[in-house]
């Protein structure tokens, strides 16, 4: 907290000393009252509430259809040597470069916002578990095989929870990369949500609406971090982070 305590004295004591504008930057009574006007209409509820569901959706979609692939990519060479190009050209182009071919394909709507925060999650999804495949133990590979372990027990109890440590990692790192998307892909396809909303505010000149959209983005994204996707990676990492490493 230091340090955005820090920012904010900064913030409260450079802004009326320099007596700047409030359509340049507003103060932090400003954005004070921008929250109450807003809180009090509903406006950065919907908006709020809209940018989240669509986020939680294309993640989702994600992660069903990135894990397989990632899980295969790891088990297969031949696969893997087939994707591998493909995968490391999208991950360039993953998120906000599909904006406007998504609504080209999926008009601006809904859809098209769904579809950049899929985009944006599920390569970092793929790539990270197609790693933590490749760095199960080889000896327990052996032993489950010996054993006769079918394929779709080796599926649920071998190469699932041995990748699931770098999995979670794989979310975590994607779900930032859409939080990216979502803005920018807000901003252009759909008439909801925190990045229509700063759109809105920029035509308008309301720099203090602007501050406080990208303010709820922050928080938004810190409390989705540390309340739901740092507590999964780390219990995670503690129940199967020794499952499935390398022994050398």
């Amino acid at each position: 907290m230091s340090p955005f305590l820090l920012l904010l004295a900064v913030w409260l004591i450079v802004i009326p000393a320099g007596d700047v504008s409030q359509r340049t930057f507003p103060s932090v009574a400003g954005v004070g009252n921008a929250l109450a006007e807003t809180t009090s209409s509903g406006e950065l509820w919907e908006a709020a509430t809209a940018s989240l569901a669509r986020v939680l959706i294309g993640a989702a979609i994600a992660i069903f259809l990135g894990v397989p692939f990632g899980i295969l990519m790891g088990v297969s060479r031949g696969v893997s040597t087939f994707f591998s190009p493909l995968l490391r050209f999208s991950v360039a182009l993953a998120g906000i470069a599909w904006v406007p071919i998504a609504t080209l394909w999926l008009g601006y709507s809904n859809r098209a916002v769904i579809f950049i925060v899929f985009n944006a999650v599920f390569f970092a999804i793929v790539y990270n578990t197609m790693l933590g495949v490749r760095q199960i133990n080889t000896s327990l590979l052996r032993a489950a095989r010996s054993l006769g372990a079918s394929r779709t027990r080796m599926l649920w109890e071998v190469y699932l929870p041995g990748a699931a440590p770098s999995v979670a990692t794989g979310v975590r790192v994607g779900m930032g990369f859409a939080w990216r998307g979502l803005i920018a892909a807000e901003m252009i396809a759909t008439s909801a949500g925190l990045g229509y909303s700063l759109f809105l505010a920029r035509q308008y000149y309301e720099t203090d609406v602007i501050v406080l959209m990208m303010i709820t983005i922050g928080v938004l994204w810190l409390a989705m971090d540390r309340w739901m996707l740092q507590p999964l990676e780390r219990r995670t990492v503690e129940r199967w982070g020794e499952q499935g490493r390398v022994a050398g």
